[in-house]
């Protein structure tokens, strides 16, 4: 074709294109979003039916079950609860992008959660089935228990549950109690000289939530709520018991953490975590098995007692709270090795197993640590040998979440003890971690670390540690930063990134960012780090615009991004326009994602999917091509507004490391590949399982990176071997020098 008419046809095509692009100014079309409550309750659906494939152990489908109830406790305490207080309080206030009021969202929500539960039941009846057939479990209700059962029953009723249960009467003389949160109850409908009673029975927590008992070949597995009921007539002598069914109440949990003009911030958090206790009841779930009419009419009276709507009311075809399955796939895998998950053995770097980790990084080296494949047991060593060395000056590090008995916590105090300045932010208002980090901030300062406890309305979710030691006349400066908490508990379930490093320019950045924290200083003027709520969003609202430049000039834009969440519409915003302007955008979402893909004129170069599996998917890794000269990012940050404008978050770069921007992004490719355990969501806001088409290989992500630590920890001890000796080779004969 002559070059005018190719440039003339390219002209044409290109008018064409523009022709069906969506304006700009219609970019905020509720059509064009998903409302944030909606798209959380399809991830906990993802999450729900990991129960239904058969790749996982039977055991490991328990667990799925047991995450999607707890889930959703958390998820109606707060999102639910938030929006009931806006309609209780009459706000007019709508959703950003569905421009939905709660009354709408609440309505919206209730039908697609009455589904997923359905579906979780449906699912948990059959499982218990399987694992009854399997490894003869099973489970059995009072009703249903064998005659010769009884006694043994009432025996753990007496000995075991008796002296720990209270009933409760409600008449004129005895109000209606009020219901702790999260609490199974048993509603008893009693009859005495033909008048009817109301009592409830709560459950006490401490109480062993199953017992095993042992048939023929079979356990069998009776919860406590069915011992009860097997012995309810003891409780109440001279009443006859009717009937018996049981219900749990949660409490609203989003209370408003009052910081303006607190002089300690720690005793607002103790007032507020009373508070919150205490909260209203925002739903009722109702265990419906063999329910009657009769127990419709005493359902409508606790929504009355409750103060609740029957659009509260969670009609559940099972036994409430499924949290006791973590302990039954406990007792399967024991009870049958092998029968889970395949044990692995997290890959410890081969170089810090010779060497002091503080050797291996005055030499130049960097650490990057991939969790769970990687252990987590260098961040700790960081800590631990800077704890015991008389050289170290000083440690600071934030705390977000940790675990029940963190060895960071006592290497923390320990190394105050040792005359180290330590100064550590506990974030007191990180949700349901409040009262563990007020026991820690306290445990901390008894010690002798000086304690923070946060930047005013601000979350503080950055995960740093700075350490500084004395190398002769000189000090240097090292320091972690990554995605995830300093948590070694969860550093075994979650992926997650981290950072080791001497870097001088990013020391001095961590180094300035701490002294932000500790002191009335402004956000400094960073080398390389971006923190929220300064200047993230729009770091990354620029890095984007630079793949639309470059897509017009050199055809190669394209992003990848892996995250949490994806809320922020700011954001969303410019990946709509970097998709119309062509530039290839590939996004890994685990949960909430209120972007659509697909939109023909707006979102047709964008596609989202969502990993669900053995780990959860917790890394933030933001990839821009930059023209073939990538940029790297990893961060504590989703693109959720909350991170963005009332969090303190860190985004730090990797390019600077060829090595580990290449192992990045080969991680990235793996994800993207993954036709195992990935969901891509379609234009119509629906999520699809992907399925490897035939004589094509199934790749799971998280399977290939377990695989690969194993070949790692086979062949690493010879190369890191063979490195070592070449580096010393090269510093004997002076190869290094410049």
């Amino acid at each position: 074709m002559p070059e005018d008419n190719k440039a003339a046809s390219s002209n044409v095509e290109e008018s064409a294109h523009n022709d069906r692009l969506i304006p700009t100014e219609n970019f905020d079309n509720p059509k064009y979003y998903q409302n944030r409550e909606l798209s959380w309750l399809d991830f906990n659906a993802r999450v729900i039916a990991e129960a239904e494939d058969d790749t996982n152990p039977l055991p490991e489908q328990l667990t799925f079950l047991a995450i999607g109830s707890t889930n959703l406790d958390e998820f109606v305490r707060v999102r639910v609860a938030g929006l009931q207080d806006q309609v209780k309080f009459g706000s007019s206030e709508v959703d950003s992008k569905k421009q939905w009021s709660a009354e709408k969202q609440l309505a919206e929500i209730a039908e697609k959660n009455e589904e997923n539960i359905n579906y979780q039941y449906k699912l948990y009846n059959q499982k218990i089935e399987e694992v009854e057939e399997v490894y003869g479990y099973a489970h059995r209700r009072a009703e249903d228990l064998n005659p010769s059962y009884k006694e043994e029953v009432e025996d753990i009723f007496e000995k075991k549950i008796l002296p720990a249960i209270t009933p409760y009467g409600i008449d004129a003389y005895r109000p209606f109690p009020n219901l702790e949160n999260e609490v199974i109850h048993l509603f008893c409908r009693l009859t005495k000289d033909e008048n009817p009673f109301i009592a409830i029975i709560p459950i006490p927590q401490m109480l062993d939530r199953y017992y095993l008992l042992e048939e023929e070949n079979k356990k069998v597995i009776i919860l406590i709520e069915e011992v009860i009921k097997n012995s309810i007539q003891t409780l109440f002598k001279g009443y006859q018991v009717d009937y018996v069914f049981n219900f749990r109440v949660s409490r609203n949990a989003d209370a408003e953490i009052h910081e303006e003009g607190a002089e300690d911030l720690l005793s607002v958090i103790e007032n507020y975590l009373e508070r919150r206790e205490n909260g209203v009841a925002v739903r009722l779930e109702i265990d419906t098995r063999g329910a009657s009419q009769e127990v419709v009419e005493d359902v409508a009276f606790l929504i009355q007692a409750l103060s609740l709507s029957e659009q509260d009311v969670s009609a559940v075809n099972g036994p409430l709270d499924l949290d006791y399955l973590w302990e039954l796939r406990g007792e399967l895998v024991n009870e049958y090795p092998g029968s889970g998950y395949t044990d692995f053995e997290p890959y410890y770097p081969a170089q810090l197993k010779k060497l002091n980790m503080f050797d291996v990084l005055d030499s130049g080296e960097e650490i990057l640590l991939h969790h769970p494949f990687d252990s987590f047991d260098p961040v700790i060593e960081l800590v631990a040998k800077a704890a015991g060395d008389p050289d170290t000056v000083s440690i600071k590090q934030t705390l977000y979440r940790v675990s029940k008995d963190s060895p960071l916590i006592a290497n923390l105090k320990r190394a105050a003890k040792n005359g180290i300045q330590v100064t550590v932010l506990v974030e007191l208002k990180a949700r349901f971690d409040e009262h563990n980090n007020v026991v820690w901030a306290n445990e901390l300062e008894e010690a002798g670390v000086y304690v923070i406890y946060g930047v005013k309305e601000l979350k503080t979710h950055s995960k740093a540690t700075l350490i500084v030691k004395r190398k002769a006349e000189n000090y240097r400066r090292y320091v972690h930063l990554g995605t995830g908490n300093y948590n070694d508990a969860t550093a075994l379930q979650y992926t997650d990134l981290g950072y080791i490093t001497t870097e001088e320019s990013i020391t001095e950045d961590v180094f300035n960012f701490f002294n932000y924290l500790s002191g009335y200083s402004k956000q400094p003027d960073y080398n390389h780090l971006h923190v929220s709520p300064d200047e993230l969003r729009s770091t990354f609202i620029e890095k984007i615009h630079n793949e639309i430049e470059n897509q017009k000039e050199f055809q190669n834009g394209h992003i990848v991004a892996k995250m949490n969440s994806l809320t922020d519409k700011t954001y969303i915003k410019k990946l709509y326009e970097a998709s119309q302007a062509g530039v290839k955008i590939e996004l890994i979402i685990r949960g909430i994602c209120c972007l659509i893909p697909g939109i023909p004129g707006l979102s047709e170069n964008i596609t989202v999917r969502s990993i669900v599996g053995r780990f959860l998917e917790h890394t933030r890794i933001y990839y821009f091509n930059n023209n073939d000269k990538p940029k790297l990012y990893l961060s504590s940050a989703d693109m959720m507004t909350r991170n963005l404008s009332r969090r303190v978050e860190i985004a730090f770069p990797m390019q600077q490391n060829e090595e580990f921007t290449n192992r990045i992004i080969d991680i990235l490719k793996l994800y993207l590949a993954d036709n195992h355990k990935a969901w891509e969501l379609q234009a119509d806001e629906k999520y699809v399982k992907l399925q490897p088409q035939p004589g094509e290989e199934v790749i799971g992500a998280q399977k290939k990176l377990l695989e690969r630590t194993a070949q790692k920890k086979q062949i690493e001890p010879e190369r890191i071997k063979k490195n070592w000796f070449e580096k010393l080779t090269d510093k004997i004969l002076g190869k290094n020098k410049y």
